[in-house]
């Protein structure tokens, strides 16, 4: 059966905290954030709709990235990648950075003195769901003892689902033009996400020839699990791979027609090169017999 594991940032199934519900749902605060949830009910822009995680299947499943700032770890197990970051200088988190093919979520920058050393891009992403989680949000705070919960709500046998598909699709298709940025300044890009979405995109999409994480890669991977414990959830870092933007349109199944007659044609003036086609200031180029056009 379906329910909420995390409302407003607070587990619901903390065995040590005995939460003052009343006083989380009116403040509709963000722990990630220190600001008001920015997950909004479309009939009624006033109210948060708070859910960060839920129950589907065996396990939870995190549908709001900013969960996965918990402790700010994300960033801590980027450091390593901060290849040009040396001792004394600062470390900045700078979040929506524009890039060609879209935004980056999150900067990891190295400075000193004010000026940039090096620097990670970091992209969250969650689950989508489909469905509405606003029935199964309602029941759990009736459990609680919130009071004046809408009976139409209580009774809607409406529940919700995931988006595996496109969700992991996107992500993919969205990783594949921002890498080319990354990989062409030499820097790394982190896509962060949970380790039920990654072993989806394992078994649905190209994943074999990912590599063993290797600093020397630009695009990595950082899967985290949320394991439970007698305070709630918490995520750990549970695998790393890494890989470059082929190995991103590998995934993909991209192998443009484009993209191969450029091969064809590399390997067709490759064999034509010789010491005669070298060019030389006083050397005339070899003569090119071109067919009449009929």
């Amino acid at each position: 059966m379906t329910r909420i594991i995390d409302l407003f940032g607070i587990d619901t199934t903390s065995t040590k905290t005995a939460p003052d519900w009343q006083e989380i749902v009116n403040s509709q605060g963000c722990p990630y954030t220190e600001k008001r949830c920015y997950k909004v009910r479309k009939s009624q822009a006033d109210i948060s709709i708070g859910t960060c995680t839920v129950e589907y299947g065996a396990e939870p499943i995190i549908i709001c990235p900013l969960r996965l700032l918990e402790k700010k770890q994300i960033f801590t197990d980027c450091l390593h990648l901060l290849t040009g970051h040396e001792p004394g200088n600062e470390l900045h988190i700078v979040s929506e950075i524009s890039v060609p093919g879209g935004s980056i979520d999150y900067v990891l920058a190295s400075t000193r003195a004010g000026k940039i050393r090096d620097f990670v891009g970091i992209e969250l992403q969650t689950l989508d769901t489909t469905g509405t989680v606003w029935p199964e949000r309602q029941r759990f705070l009736s459990k609680v003892g919130i009071k004046n919960i809408n009976a139409e709500d209580l009774a809607n046998k409406k529940s919700y689902g995931m988006n595996w598909k496109m969700t992991a699709k996107t992500i993919l298709v969205q990783l594949h033009h921002k890498i080319q940025t990354f990989e062409g300044v030499n820097k790394h890009l982190v896509l962060v996400l949970q380790d039920r979405l990654i072993n989806y995109m394992s078994k649905e999409f190209t994943f074999d020839h990912l590599n063993d994480p290797r600093t020397s890669d630009p695009m990595h991977f950082h899967a985290y699990a949320l394991k439970s414990q007698a305070d709630g959830h918490h995520l750990e870092l549970v695998k790393r791979l890494s890989t470059d933007t082929d190995g991103i349109a590998k995934c993909l199944g991209l192998q443009s027609e484009a993209k191969i007659d450029y091969e064809v044609m590399l390997r067709l003036i490759e064999q034509k090169i010789t010491d005669r086609t070298r060019m030389m200031i006083n050397s005339t180029p070899e003569i090119v017999v071109i067919a009449p056009q009929k």
